[in-house]
């Protein structure tokens, strides 16, 4: 670029190849730690909705399946199914509500705590950032999340 003239017609087709290419290296690494993610997941036996569920109930705080609802983002009938899976895996217990006796508190387990654990592992590590370091990671961190438009929470998946 030629300074003091702005960019030319050749600089910005040499900017959009540079973004057309940085876009396709994103989703590339977006879908292997997904498939990561995914497997990791699958051997502990969880969807990665019903993983997401567990992992947003706090352990230490028995909590309303509406409470799970607004954090997942999805209609509270999409959260029974999602609780009805993790109660038959033994995950989470519902209780009656002590604040709102009408209610239902759910409750994770001493396995669910374990398995929360495991999820938070499996949500937090990739293969693909092993070889970083620590500077270089926190610099993708810090340029992911300038271009980043926010997206999360994601919206409730049904599984």
């Amino acid at each position: 670029m030629t300074q003091g003239a702005g960019p030319t017609e050749a600089d910005w087709a040499d900017r959009t190849g540079l973004t057309g290419e940085t876009v396709r290296r994103f989703l590339h690494v977006a879908g292997a730690i997904r498939q990561d993610q995914e497997a990791a997941l699958a051997a502990l036996g969880l969807t990665p909705a019903v993983a997401r569920a567990l992992y947003e109930l706090d352990p230490d705080r028995p909590s309303p399946a509406r409470d799970l609802a607004a954090r997942l983002a999805c209609d509270r009938s999409n959260v029974t199914a999602l609780v009805d899976r993790l109660e038959q895996a033994g995950l989470v217990t519902r209780r009656v509500d002590p604040i709102d006796r009408r209610q239902k508190a759910l409750l994770v387990t001493d396995e669910g705590r374990r398995v929360r654990e495991q999820v938070r592992e499996a949500l937090s590590g990739s293969r693909l950032l092993v070889g970083l370091t620590i500077e270089e990671l926190s610099t993708l961190r810090e340029l992911v999340g300038k271009v980043s438009d926010g997206g999360w929470p994601q919206r409730c998946a049904e599984d």
